[in-house]
């Protein structure tokens, strides 16, 4: 194999001549979009933007870089927090599985569906409801990501309290591996103990270990009825008891459960045309809650009902609505949903935290926290919202005095570590759903145990000998 450094645009020449015209891009106005993060925080460089059509193509461009010692960096829809999308270093070609977005198979009766890695999450969870089915991976930028990153980025979303995350989600894998070999494992079986389970290597490796090109997803019986509700609650503790209200109640018909601070609700209610404040009177903290199940929507919502008055007689709840039609319940999603786009659009400098800890200590690790951060930072002001039911938090927090055009804000770690070492005294994980990318590489080695770290290495080398395969990312 060739040990010399890459000649470029040598290896950019024989790509263009796998994946033709079509499949190329080197003019750097066409690339700008694939080597810049959504939120404008990561740039890089690439001397090509390659759109294979095919794992065969895949296959063969991963083969060239192999034996070129090319960097590639497999990219999604781009839609990450963390930057493990863009290029980071010299020579880096980026591969763009977005022409690859066809739905291989749907079995009904199997609940399984077949998808490229390019198909974008919306027209995955539209051709299992065409099914009559259901795909229950769902997130904000579900219009835009692709399963591919969502799968390489194990992605959370709202539905992970009923579901469970993308690895829960997926029955089998195809992989481009870094030497260009492709490993077939798209089986749709539930039961397959036949030795490793090598899919969940690739699941969360962000693209570390090889180019997930397909995928074998589970589907599920699609809900009859959904109801949805937007609580006001005093504090965290009584959101953590309505769960659990909830969930005697209603049993796992609970599918979602969001926690939303009031500057949350401020941010979207000042930046987001079209949005109102569901409740009439201010309140301190909100849950939104869905449930879905197969009976009648009228009986579900039945069931709701019957929950939230024995939340507002236990003094959990102070008011709540339970939307009305689909389109209500959609404009209260709405609220949750653009909270991140909210807080890009206030003035200041926001340190974006996407931490779990057991359910069960959210309320205490929330006032630890905020503690902390004012004793150090006063006048901090914290945006607190996320997914109470699978024990997922963004914290965020704006610090007075830093802005967005302050160079240095950017770098400064110490709100950062503040918060995660709060997190690691309560068990918890700096990185819940957003993966590590560039951002959070420090945070790995500061966090993880040396033996994890080990473990981690020991993998990349073995199946990335020649760390082709998204250089500088995760570890």
């Amino acid at each position: 194999m060739n040990t010399d450094p890459p000649d470029v645009a040598a290896t950019v020449a024989r790509i263009a001549a796998v994946v033709g015209p079509q499949g190329i891009i080197t003019d750097p106005r066409d690339m700008e979009p694939y080597i810049v993060d959504w939120r404008g925080i990561y740039r890089g460089v690439a001397p090509a933007v390659v759109r294979p059509a095919s794992t065969a193509e895949v296959a063969a461009v991963v083969g060239l870089c192999a034996e070129t010692a090319t960097p590639v960096v497999p990219q999604g829809g781009n839609t990450g927090m963390c930057g493990a999308s863009v290029p980071h270093g010299a020579g880096q070609i980026v591969l763009s599985l977005a022409r690859m977005n066809r739905v291989l198979d749907v079995d009904a009766l199997n609940n399984t569906m077949a998808v490229q890695a390019g198909c974008v999450l919306a027209d995955v969870q539209q051709a299992a409801a065409a099914a009559d089915r259901l795909f229950p991976l769902s997130l904000g930028a579900e219009g835009s990501c692709q399963i591919g990153g969502n799968l390489s980025t194990n992605a959370g979303g709202v539905n992970v309290l009923r579901y469970g995350n993308t690895r829960d989600l997926v029955l089998g894998l195809e992989v481009v591996l870094p030497d260009g070999r492709v490993w077939n494992g798209m089986r749709s079986l539930r039961k397959d103990n036949t030795g490793y389970d090598l899919k969940q290597l690739y699941i969360g490796a962000e693209g570390t270990l090889g180019v997930i090109t397909a995928a074998v997803l589970k589907l599920f019986s699609r809900p009859a009825a959904t109801a949805t509700a937007w609580a006001a609650v005093p504090h965290p503790d009584a959101a953590l008891n309505l769960l659990a209200l909830l969930r005697r109640h209603c049993g796992d018909r609970v599918t979602a459960f969001e926690l939303i601070s009031r500057n949350c609700l401020d941010l979207v209610l000042r930046h987001i045309p079209g949005t109102r404040d569901p409740l009439e009177a201010i309140h301190e903290w909100y849950v939104l809650a869905d449930l879905a199940d197969s009976h009648s929507g009228h009986a579900l919502r039945n069931e709701l009902e019957i929950a939230l008055e024995a939340a507002l007689e236990d003094a959990l709840v102070a008011d709540a609505v339970i939307a009305e039609s689909e389109a209500q319940a959609r404009a209260l999603w709405r609220m949750r949903e653009s909270i991140p786009e909210a807080a890009r659009a206030e003035p200041g400098m926001l340190y974006r935290h996407d931490v779990s800890v057991a359910v069960s200590r959210i309320p205490a690790f929330i006032r630890e926290a905020r503690v902390a951060l004012e004793d150090l930072f006063p006048g901090v002001d914290v945006i607190c919202f996320g997914h109470l039911g699978d024990g997922n938090l963004h914290y965020n927090a704006f610090v007075s005095g830093r802005y967005r055009s302050d160079a240095t804000a950017r770098e400064a770690h110490d709100v950062t570590d503040l918060v995660y070492d709060i997190v690691q005294q309560y068990r918890g994980s700096f990185s819940a759903e957003h993966g590590i990318g560039l951002a959070k590489v420090d945070e790995i080695r500061r966090y993880k145990s040396p033996v994890e770290i080990e473990l981690m290495r020991t993998l990349k080398q073995a199946l990335d000998p020649r760390n082709i395969m998204n250089p500088g990312k995760v570890l």
